[in-house]
């Protein structure tokens, strides 16, 4: 057998060779990159000033929580013309991205969210803007596969949608019609699931915000102002990062550097930071009741419900909306790991005025705490826990709020505008007249490990069905929903028989909930009356329901046994868990 003897040149990596052959072969492998020494800068627009017209960049952020808003304010004075723009959102209509739609310097955005920016909307759908949506996991995982030299790559998100079929409106005509669409998507099986081809994102510049810096470059984020930016550091050729404070070499720790100098090409120290809230959200001492408002009864009723779904020991995802009152009816007796998509694990209930943090957000951009054990990390990150087996439960809540829809998400918790017979949603888009995103919605029903459970009112005003035969609007999932609770009713649903009735509001009778369904649905025979509060039904209590399916009772049962210990007094504090 031949001797084998390990080399180990001056530079390079050591290298295997047969012993005859040493004396033949002399060499050795080692790689290069190019100088990449990190520039400081003290002027925004000096950082800027080179980026040309029609220039892809990415900008960090989430809503407004850690934009690079002195960044943002160099572009606007350079007056660069012809941007795309990759962002999840694009700030308010006189902040962030905002005011570059505002001056018209941007001819794309590629989000995953509208909400609630009207200006956005506004130019999406009078065909001034173009709009590439994109689901908010797979949009943070194309960039971060863009950094990793990764072209492309198969995700379930979006498949059955227009995503993966094409069609979405890029661009509309003055008129209203489609002038450009999107593509549809390559599918290929595994493991006898579906997942569609989705290319990596690079961009010519990347814009971020980060905490603190030191002298050779390395950098570190604050809590949920980390999201997009710590992806977009690694996707662009040119990365200009803004900061707070830069500190001396040697300030961090080795191990707790987020983004290490070799991706930060440009550093500005910002001369002030607005950071301005979008949804500053506070609660009173414990003491302080909020008043009831009208329309609270029926959302009060379906939330109470939905919180008997929790589990102990779960893990679930909050998002766009008011989820804490799900949150405000867990049993003290269990516990429960509420996961935000912008980037923390373990939030807590919103934040006492002395507490308010502008870069401690959820996911509804609203100001929040976060409970001993918690964790921060990237959007990427927070995506590769839902879509893969972390978050276990999904709940959907459905609501018109002041003309606009809002959406939560428990383990997934949304806004579906309507739901199928079959366990179809759509919730992100009536074409040519209302488009919000979809988020991070159809990531969040990607998952084939998580329970999706719609809570919605059961009929929209007018008695307008929402639990209909098949959806017409485009959809977030396909065949995704596991259940739906309404104020009304609560149906289990199969994917190929339907639906079926298992639990109905005392009062109610099964042609109540038949008048108010846009399809045909099973009932069991046997009715077993269970009791949701376990309290007395007089003083304004929620009533019984009536439990239509015989094997579900003892599970009820269970659940019962739990919401005794439930304090039903609506408060401005949510105890989170």
């Amino acid at each position: 057998m031949a001797a084998f003897k390990f080399l180990l040149p001056p530079l390079g990596r050591r290298i295997l060779l047969p012993a005859a052959r040493r004396a033949e072969i002399c060499g050795c492998y080692f790689s290069t990159s190019c100088h990449r020494n990190t520039k400081f800068y003290t002027d925004p627009v000096e950082a800027v000033k080179d980026i040309p017209n029609g220039a892809t960049i990415l900008v960090g952020g989430f809503g407004l929580c850690g934009i690079p808003e002195n960044l943002i304010g160099g572009l606007l004075k350079t007056g660069v013309k012809g941007i795309t723009a990759v962002s999840n959102n694009a700030g308010v209509d006189n902040f962030g991205l905002g005011l570059l739609l505002q001056t018209k310097q941007i001819k794309r955005m590629v989000s995953s969210y509208v909400g609630e920016n009207a200006e956005f909307e506004r130019q999406y759908l009078s065909g001034e803007l173009e709009v590439e949506l994109t689901p908010q996991g797979t949009l943070a995982e194309r960039i971060r596969a863009g950094g990793a030299g990764i072209p492309a790559f198969y995700t379930s998100t979006g498949y059955g949608t227009l995503v993966q079929e094409g069609g979405a409106p890029i661009k509309y005509n003055t008129d209203g019609t489609v002038a450009i669409a999107s593509q549809p998507r390559e599918v290929r099986e595994f493991d006898g699931r579906h997942f569609i081809l989705e290319k990596s994102i690079t961009g010519d510049f990347a814009l971020v915000k980060a905490w603190k810096a030191d002298r050779a470059g390395n950098i570190i984020f604050r809590k949920t102002a980390r999201n997009f930016n710590q992806p977009m550091c690694k996707a662009a050729k040119t990365t200009v990062v803004e900061v707070e404070e830069i500190v001396d070499i040697g300030a961090f720790a080795p191990e707790d550097i987020h983004v290490p100098k070799i991706y930060v090409d440009r550093l500005l120290q910002g001369e002030k930071f607005e950071k301005r809230i979008e949804r500053l959200s506070i609660r009173k001492p414990e003491d302080s009741t909020a008043k009831q408002k009208k329309g609270d009864n029926v959302r009060e009723r379906i939330i109470k419900r939905a919180a008997l779904e929790f589990e102990d020991g779960m893990y679930a995802n909050l998002g766009i909306g008011i989820p804490l009152l799900a949150s405000n009816f867990i049993s003290p007796d269990i516990t429960v790991h509420l996961q935000s998509e912008n980037g923390v694990l373990g939030l807590g209930p919103y934040p006492l005025e002395n507490e308010v943090d502008p870069d401690l957000i959820n996911a509804g951009k609203e100001t929040v705490t976060v409970l001993p054990g918690s964790s921060y990390f990237s959007s990427d990150e927070s995506f590769a826990m839902i879509r893969g087996y972390v978050t276990t439960q999904t709940l959907i809540f459905l609501k018109k709020e002041k003309n606009k829809l809002r959406q939560w998400l428990n383990s997934l918790v949304f806004l579906p505008n309507v739901v199928s017979k079959y366990g179809d949603l759509a919730n992100w888009m009536i074409p040519g007249k209302m488009v919000k995103g979809m988020g991070g919605a159809m990531d969040l029903v990607s998952s084939a490990q998580t329970k999706v459970v719609v809570t919605m009112e059961h009929s929209a005003k007018g008695n307008v069905h929402k639990i209909l035969e098949k959806c017409s609007l485009p959809l977030t999932g396909k065949q995704c929903v596991d259940r739906i609770i309404t104020e009304k009713a609560v149906f289990d649903v199969d994917k190929k028989k339907g639906l079926t009735l298992i639990e109905i509001w005392e009062g109610l009778t099964v042609d109540d909930i038949k008048k108010s369904t846009g399809c045909d649905f099973a009932v069991n025979d046997q009715e077993i009356p269970i009791q949701l509060s376990g309290v007395s039904q007089s003083k304004g209590q929620l009533p019984m329901l009536k439990a239509v399916k015989a094997e579900e009772n003892k599970k009820f049962r269970e659940r019962n046994d739990r919401a005794k210990v439930m304090d039903y007094e609506i408060k401005l504090c949510s105890r989170a868990l």
